[in-house]
C-alpha cells in the first residue's frame, strides 16, 4: 500500500493500515508538518515522490485536498506509474469515481473511500468505529468492505450522484456546528461568562446525544414551546448588545428553520409558527433600517 499525501488524514490512515497488517511501500510528504507526522506515526516508512509511491504499490491511497484531487490523478496518469489492476482509493467526501477517471482509463480499479470523521493527525484518531462513505463498482465492493473491516470501521455505500449531497450533510452538521457553538460562546462572554465552554458543555452534550437518538423529538426551547415573548426578548437583546451581523443572521435563520420543523411535526401550531416568523422578519427589517440609516 502506498499513500500520496501525509496530511492529517493520510498519515493516520497509513498508520492504521500498517497496524492492520498492510505493508507500506512508501508515502509522499512535502511540508514540514507532513514530514513530522510521517516520522512520528510511520517510522521507517520511505518518503517518496507521488509517482514513486504509485509505482511501488498495489493499493494506492490519494489523501489529498478535494480541489487538488483531479490534478493529482492526471499527474499520476501522465507519469506512467499507475498500472492495470491497481486499486486506487481517494479519501475525498465530495468526489466519487469520476475524479479518478484518468487512472481508471489506465486500468486502475477506483474506490471512493471517505472516513466520516474529524482528524487531528495524531495517534488518538480512530477511537470507536468510524463510518466510511464508499463508492465503487460492484467488482471493487468486496475489497472496499474488507479494507473498512480491517480498520474497524462501518461501510456506508453512497451513489456516485449523491456524493456532493453526502458531503454537504457532513459539513453542515460538523463544520457549521463549530461556527454555531463558537458564536454561542462569544455571546456568553458578552453576558459575563468567564468559562463559556463549561456553561455550554452539559447542555450541548445532552442536546447532541438526544437529537442523534430521537431526531426532532429532542427539540426543546422557546421556539417549540411557542414562547413568543422570549423570542422577542432574544432578538431585542442581540440588537442592544451590538452583536455581529453574522451571529444575528444565524440566530434568525436557525429559529425560522426550527419553527418550520416544529410546525411540520405538529408540535407547534400554525398560528404560533406564523407569529414567530413575523417576530423574526421584523428583526430583519429593523436591522436593514438600521443599516440604511447609517449609510
Amino acid at each position: 500500500m502506498g499513500i500520496v499525501g501525509a496530511g492529517r488524514v493520510g498519515s493516520v490512515l497509513a498508520s492504521r493500515f500498517r497496524a492492520a497488517g498492510y505493508p507500506l511501500a512508501g508515502v509522499s510528504a512535502r511540508s514540514e508538518a507532513s514530514l513530522l507526522r510521517t516520522s512520528t506515526l510511520l517510522p521507517g516508512v520511505a518518503v517518496l515522490s507521488p509517482a514513486e509511491v504509485a509505482a511501488a504499490s498495489d493499493v494506492l491511497v490519494l489523501a489529498v485536498p478535494d480541489d487538488a484531487l483531479i490534478a493529482v490523478t492526471e499527474e499520476l496518469a501522465a507519469s506512467g506509474a499507475v498500472h492495470p489492476g491497481q486499486y486506487v482509493l481517494h479519501t475525498s467526501g465530495r468526489h466519487g469515481l469520476d475524479a479518478l477517471a484518468a487512472l481508471t482509463r489506465l486500468g486502475a480499479r477506483p474506490i471512493a473511500f471517505h472516513p466520516a470523521m474529524t482528524f487531528s493527525g495524531t495517534s488518538v484518531d480512530f477511537d470507536g468505529a468510524p463510518v466510511f462513505g464508499l463508492t465503487a463498482a460492484s467488482a471493487e465492493r468486496p475489497f472496499a468492505e474488507q479494507l473498512v473491516a480491517d480498520l474497524g470501521g462501518v461501510p456506508m455505500w453512497v451513489a456516485e450522484s449523491d456524493r456532493a449531497l453526502y458531503h454537504a450533510a457532513l459539513a453542515h452538521g460538523a463544520n457549521h456546528l463549530v461556527t454555531l457553538v463558537a458564536q454561542s460562546m462569544d455571546l456568553l462572554r458578552g453576558a459575563g461568562a468567564e468559562d463559556p465552554a463549561a456553561v455550554l458543555r452539559p447542555l450541548l452534550t445532552a442536546a447532541l446525544d438526544n437529537v442523534l437518538a430521537y431526531g426532532d423529538a429532542a427539540l426543546t426551547g422557546p421556539v417549540v414551546r411557542g414562547d413568543i415573548t422570549t423570542i422577542r426578548a432574544h432578538v431585542d437583546a442581540l440588537a442592544a448588545a451590538h452583536v455581529d451581523d453574522a451571529t444575528v443572521d444565524a440566530y434568525l435563520e436557525l429559529a425560522r428553520a426550527t419553527a418550520r420543523r416544529a410546525e411540520a411535526d405538529h408540535r407547534l401550531a400554525p398560528a404560533t409558527a406564523g407569529t414567530i416568523r413575523q417576530v423574526l422578519d421584523e428583526a430583519d427589517w429593523d436591522a436593514m433600517a438600521h443599516i440604511a440609516a447609517g449609510i
